[in-house]
């Protein structure tokens, strides 16, 4: 049992919106990400996503709700089913927890769905 670093983690990549696994506990992994800019409307049928960030500004917009800020130090879940599409001011470092079975874009495929999620 290890600590894990999160500063190295995120050291080691560059990407964005490509989430990158860190830790595993019961059936949900950990994972870090960089933000920039927009990202594609998706829904998880199954799974919540919570995420925290760690440094920046989310923004969450909803199809039917006003769009939420999400600033350093805060987290924001979204239920299953709801439909979201992130974007940002600026790049975000954030750190997402959800079940392993957690499709990237929900049950949307696009470009940018990253469809084999790597360990770092």
């Amino acid at each position: 049992m290890n600590t894990i670093n999160l500063k190295e983690k995120f050291a080691k990549f560059d990407e964005h919106w490509h989430p990158y696994i860190v830790a595993e506990l019961n059936n949900t992994y950990v994972k870090l990400a960089k933000l920039e800019g927009d990202f594609v409307w998706h829904q998880h049928e199954d799974e919540d996503e919570l995420f925290i960030v760690m440094e920046g500004i989310l923004m969450m917009d909803y199809r039917d709700k006003p769009t939420v800020e999400v600033k350093t130090g805060e987290i924001l879940v979204v239920p299953k089913g709801v439909e979201h599409r992130p974007w940002t001011k600026g790049e975000v470092k954030l750190m997402l927890i959800e079940p392993k079975s957690t499709p990237h874009t929900g049950n949307t495929v696009v470009e940018q769905t990253v469809r084999k999620l790597e360990w770092i």
